[in-house]
């Protein structure tokens, strides 16, 4: 009986954390447009973003900018796990944090994908690229 009400415990458990990350996903599923980007602590300007958008659906996404990178999302909290499968950024891996606050996703990637940034700042860290998006 307490085998039994372990497992039941550990399948809602299961249960609650795979709505939570699909919950998650969903929350930011849409199209997404920079309105701020940076890298090394520098600010680009908004020329160099302005044709850009960024697509999310459930675990997938496609970014539309010079040329088109498509590929896959992996949740875990605040932290994502980005695999590039087309485009110029196919076999690559990069790690990176987010936050959804007023309506806009910022995220900061670490663009080595060697560990995952701690919080929202670049400067004196060349690997990493902030992008701030509001919805398209």
């Amino acid at each position: 009986m307490k085998k039994t009400a372990l497992h039941l415990a550990c399948l809602l458990f299961s249960t609650m954390i795979i709505t939570q990350a699909r919950s998650q996903q969903s929350s930011l599923n849409g199209t997404w447009i920079p309105i701020s980007q940076e890298l090394n602590g520098k600010a680009f300007p908004k020329e160099a973003f302005q044709n850009q958008k960024l697509v999310l659906t459930d675990s997938s996404y496609i970014v539309y900018a010079e040329g088109l990178d498509k590929g896959t999302v992996k949740y875990q909290g605040n932290k994502l796990d980005i695999y590039g499968k087309e485009g110029v950024n196919f076999g690559k891996h990069f790690t990176a944090v987010y936050k959804l606050k007023r309506g806009k996703l910022t995220i900061c990637y670490d663009l080595s994908g060697s560990s995952y940034p701690e919080n929202f700042e670049t400067a004196g860290k060349p690997n990493y690229f902030l992008s701030v998006f509001k919805r398209g």
